[in-house]
């Protein structure tokens, strides 16, 4: 270094970084003052997190008191003792006693009625391996039995009960079922840190079979008990046979009934053994023409409306040939046949539980039907009218009382109302007498004594929905066997056809009226079945009476 370079002066930042030895007084702003320079070790650098714990305070981690695993790993079964804790709410576990001899549907609808935090943790069900079924075969088998109860006519409570019940079976006690028209789906998070598990299906036909359904009733029923251990494999085994076995009656047979229901109906409306035969010829002319059309594809609303033209024509005819036969008793036998009873039941009945998606499908579906009929009806009653038949609407008030046989002809009725629904052999003979009773009901209360046909219906309907209810609890089986063919003498039959015939003679108002008085009917016959039923469940002790509150959704605001 030259002596021009020595006097030249140097900078800060070589005088203070770089060269120490030039003026060690002079150090940098994040220097450590003398004497408190850290010594260094080999396992931790001196430049750490500023949410690294200090050195000492390391908290021991306790033991994952539920280790994390797919949705593919086995469900176990839980129980009061064994109960994880992280899903148990602030307020413990509720104490909640079910009587167990009560049937699986109202021990599973309390349950469902219940908040999840407010469910009581379920003892093991069944017996299970220590390695059980995984959890989407679990909720597979769910899907598919929740599937054909709501594709045969079942309201969408029971089938959530059924869904749970089959889940709470293998040990998925934290389940939530949703029903709707067309589409199921179930939701099972094992507790609040796990990923909850979600599958769906969707019902994409419908069938009227209640053999079918009362099968997978005996299978629910089977799974639900602690004393019977059904594996996951033997579930599926028996549920692929209850999807293989037959119709339980022929087509033939199926035909003949439908025929024998218009001929029975027509006699509850004041038809002789004339009218008896020409409305079950043209309920059977009717039934294979909608055959027919349901092998072509047509939908279902122009099946109705060819359905009901045939009864129809062959009232005009007889008007058209002065005939002194009662014309309308032929077509309102044949109106008995088509109308969507059992689906109207099913529709007020998910309203009243709070369904309401549900309760509107199944409705509208109801009023497609109906127009459909209606559209058959019209047609044939326009053209009589131009044509010059002499059709009465007034008639409707010259039904006279015949006790003894219109109660044999609303048994003979409810009898093949079981046949068309493809009701177990063992079940025909309690419908039967349901039937007979719900006729005998309403005859007592409307023709002796005076009162309105609507409040008539309803408590008819009432005593059917009580008893089928009964029966069905002391068999442990679907209520819809014993409740839905038995309200087949109510259906308002006769105040339809009126109402049509006065619209096609242009008569609006009192077609209308008319109408209105089928509607009110209608609904008298589904919320007296419902209520018959909830009357049923009262007398049932399900859980203590403090908890019946569960079953509040609403406050109305």
């Amino acid at each position: 270094m030259t002596e021009a370079q020595e006097r030249k002066p140097r900078s800060y930042e070589a005088s203070t970084s770089y060269d120490r030895s030039y003026d060690p007084e002079i150090t940098s702003e994040f220097a450590l003052p003398k004497g408190l320079a850290v010594p260094r070790t080999g396992g931790e650098p001196e430049t750490t997190s500023e949410f690294a714990l200090p050195k000492g305070l390391d908290a021991p981690q306790p033991p994952s008191a539920e280790p994390e695993g797919s949705a593919f790993s086995v469900p176990r079964t839980y129980s009061a003792r064994d109960a994880p804790p992280t899903f148990t709410p602030a307020t413990g576990i509720p104490a909640v006693s079910l009587v167990k001899d009560a049937p699986w549907q109202d021990r599973m609808r309390a349950m469902l009625r219940m908040p999840v935090a407010d469910r009581p943790a379920p003892e093991p069900v069944q017996k299970a391996e220590e390695e059980g079924p995984a959890v989407p075969r679990v909720l597979d088998l769910t899907l598919r039995i929740g599937e054909l109860l709501l594709a045969g006519g079942e309201n969408a409570e029971d089938v959530e009960a059924a869904m749970f019940a089959v889940c709470r079976s293998y040990g998925l006690d934290r389940c939530e079922p949703n029903v709707t028209f067309t589409l199921l789906s179930i939701s099972h998070q094992p507790s609040l840190v796990d990923d909850p598990v979600t599958a769906s299906r969707t019902v994409r036909r419908r069938g009227t079979d209640y053999t079918r359904l009362a099968a997978v009733f005996r299978l629910v029923d089977d799974l639900s008990d602690p004393e019977t251990h059904v594996s996951l494999e033997e579930a599926y085994r028996r549920l692929a046979e209850i999807r293989r076995n037959r119709h339980p009656y022929p087509g033939w047979a199926l035909t003949g009934a439908a025929g024998l229901l218009a001929g029975a109906a027509s006699v509850l409306v004041g038809g002789d053994v004339i009218v008896f035969v020409a409305a079950m010829l043209g309920a059977m002319l009717g039934d294979r023409l909608a055959w027919l059309c349901a092998g072509r594809g047509l939908p279902e609303f122009y099946q109705f409306t060819v359905a009901a033209m045939p009864p129809a024509a062959i009232g005009v005819a007889f008007s058209l040939a002065h005939l002194d036969v009662k014309a309308s008793a032929v077509v309102t036998g044949g109106l008995f046949a088509l109308l969507p009873g059992r689906a109207l039941v099913a529709g007020v009945q998910d309203g009243l539980t709070g369904f309401y998606i549900t309760a509107s499908a199944r409705l509208l579906e109801v009023m497609y039907f109906f127009v459909g009929i209606v559209a058959g009806v019209l047609v044939v009653l326009y053209f009589g009218v131009k044509l010059g038949g002499k059709l009465n609407p007034d008639a409707a008030f010259g039904i006279s009382a015949r006790p003894l046989l219109q109660i044999a002809a609303s048994m003979l009725l409810s009898l093949t109302f079981a046949v068309l629904l493809q009701q177990e052999r063992s079940t025909v003979l309690w419908v039967t007498l349901n039937g007979g009773v719900a006729w005998s009901v309403y005859g007592a209360m409307h023709y002796a004594g005076k009162i309105s046909p609507v409040a008539s219906t309803a408590v008819a309907a009432g005593l059917v929905g009580l008893f089928g209810q009964l029966l069905s609890r002391y068999r442990f089986a679907s209520a819809l066997p014993y409740t839905t063919a038995a309200i087949g003498p109510l259906l308002p039959g006769s105040a339809t056809y009126f109402g049509l015939l006065n619209m096609a003679q242009n008569e609006v108002d009192k077609g209308l009226v008319s109408l209105a008085n089928a509607a009110s009917l209608a609904m008298a016959i589904a919320i007296g079945v419902n209520l018959g039923a909830e009357i049923s469940r009262l007398t049932l002790r399900v859980g203590s009476a403090g908890k019946r509150r569960a079953a509040k959704r609403t406050r109305g605001f």
